[in-house]
């Protein structure tokens, strides 16, 4: 079973203002110089893209997808499988700045689970009741806290 993020109009105006910050200071030295170079236009166009695409692969490529025997977390390059029974609690978080991440949402769900690198991954599911459902089947012992449907 899969599930999709939660997107909120604050997070597409951060990556957009993000993506914009890149492009000026991509295309700006070309504009200040007013260089026709072949060489130079290609070079920026290709840091920009490289640029905006990583961006874009991280903050739109994520998914949330339940395996027989883990929970796989997606986001770009980014991938953790986690094992249900190593899952210990699920607590909602409105904190979207610090810590591991994959979400696009202040409406976010905090899972920790034990061997986590930085003790928990931030994921924002847009139906959090139908995902703490099927996490609950896969692993009963889940403690859930500060969730209210």
């Amino acid at each position: 079973m899969e599930f999709k993020p939660k997107i909120d109009k604050t997070f597409l105006l951060f990556i957009g203002i993000c993506m914009l910050v890149i492009s000026v200071a991509t295309w700006w030295p070309l504009l200040l110089e007013g260089g026709t170079d072949w060489r130079v236009i290609l070079t920026l166009a290709v840091v920009f893209l490289f640029s905006n695409g990583v961006i874009a692969w991280c903050s739109f490529a994520v998914r949330y997808v339940f395996y027989p025997n883990y929970l796989l977390v997606k986001g770009g390059p980014f991938r953790s499988k986690i094992p249900y029974e190593t899952i210990t609690t699920v607590a909602t978080s409105r904190d979207i700045y610090t810590g591991y991440r994959l979400l696009s949402s202040v409406d976010a769900l905090e899972l920790f689970y034990e061997h986590a690198i930085l003790g928990s991954v931030k994921i924002s599911p847009l139906d959090k009741e139908a995902f703490l459902k099927e996490l609950m089947i896969r692993n009963p012992q889940v403690k859930v806290s500060g969730y209210n449907k």
